[in-house]
């Protein structure tokens, strides 16, 4: 029995232009041509198709293929390092998975970082924005404080801080300097490495505060820079001196 380019592709449930490609790559040997100029493939062409087609839906590389030359098999380690492969491409499945449940189960929020889709109906634009932005900047473990931080009623100070206009008066933005300064305090002293991020970044620490700088100047606007920017030197402040702030009058 022979067949054709075409019938042995059908056969192999593959295509021809992968068959002619593993013929490029020496993988397959090409066959004799019958007397009108067309392949005749064989059993064996058959045979070595599919045990091709077998190691590339394990994830074999054609070079490691090609490496093998005619044999079946493959090595352990090209093994062990496609069953590592797939076990990061099952976990990555399955958190997609859990952050699809999230949007499911709490709207299809995708201006956020992954993980806050169950905390993002609570959350200002800026403060979604901000998720994204930090995901590039800080590691893992920090995401999770900050997922931590905002999944709680935000308090007075940071809904005025939020919804501050930039025409604020200066009575305005010298009395919430003094109030954020306090939420900006129970912060640093909740999550210390606010004060010290260096060891928890996934850039460079000028690269981060570039882009920290580049973000805060896009998303708020100058009153509400002016608020923070005084409200962080106030709560850094305190923090140095171990105040805490008591009531006011």
């Amino acid at each position: 029995m022979a067949w054709s380019t075409r019938e042995l592709a059908d056969l192999a449930g593959t295509t021809v232009n992968t068959v002619r490609h593993y013929h490029e790559r020496g993988l397959l040997e090409v066959p004799d041509r019958r007397m009108n100029g067309y392949k005749q493939y064989g059993v064996p062409h058959l045979i070595r198709l599919l045990q091709i087609r077998r190691l590339r839906d394990i994830g074999v590389p054609i070079a490691e293929i090609e490496r093998l030359d005619s044999g079946v098999g493959t090595s352990p380690e090209v093994l062990a390092a496609i069953d590592a492969n797939l076990i990061e491409t099952i976990e990555r499945s399955q958190r997609a998975r859990a952050e699809i449940a999230d949007m499911l189960q709490h709207g299809s929020i995708t201006e956020v970082a992954t993980g806050f889709a169950r905390v993002a109906p609570r959350l200002s634009p800026s403060e979604r924005s901000l998720t994204l932005i930090y995901s590039q900047l800080y590691q893992p473990e920090v995401m999770n404080d900050v997922s931590e931080m905002l999944d709680v009623d935000a308090d007075a100070a940071t809904v005025e801080f939020e919804s501050l206009p930039a025409d604020a008066d200066e009575a305005t933005r010298a009395r919430l300097v003094e109030e954020f300064a306090e939420t900006i305090t129970k912060a640093l002293a909740n999550y210390p490495w606010i004060a010290a991020p260096e060891t928890h970044l996934r850039r460079t620490p000028i690269s981060t505060a570039v882009t920290m700088v580049e973000t805060m100047h896009a998303i708020y606007n100058p009153a509400q820079l002016e608020v923070l920017v005084g409200a962080t030197a106030l709560a850094r402040a305190r923090a140095d001196t171990d105040e805490v702030p008591g009531p006011r009058a």
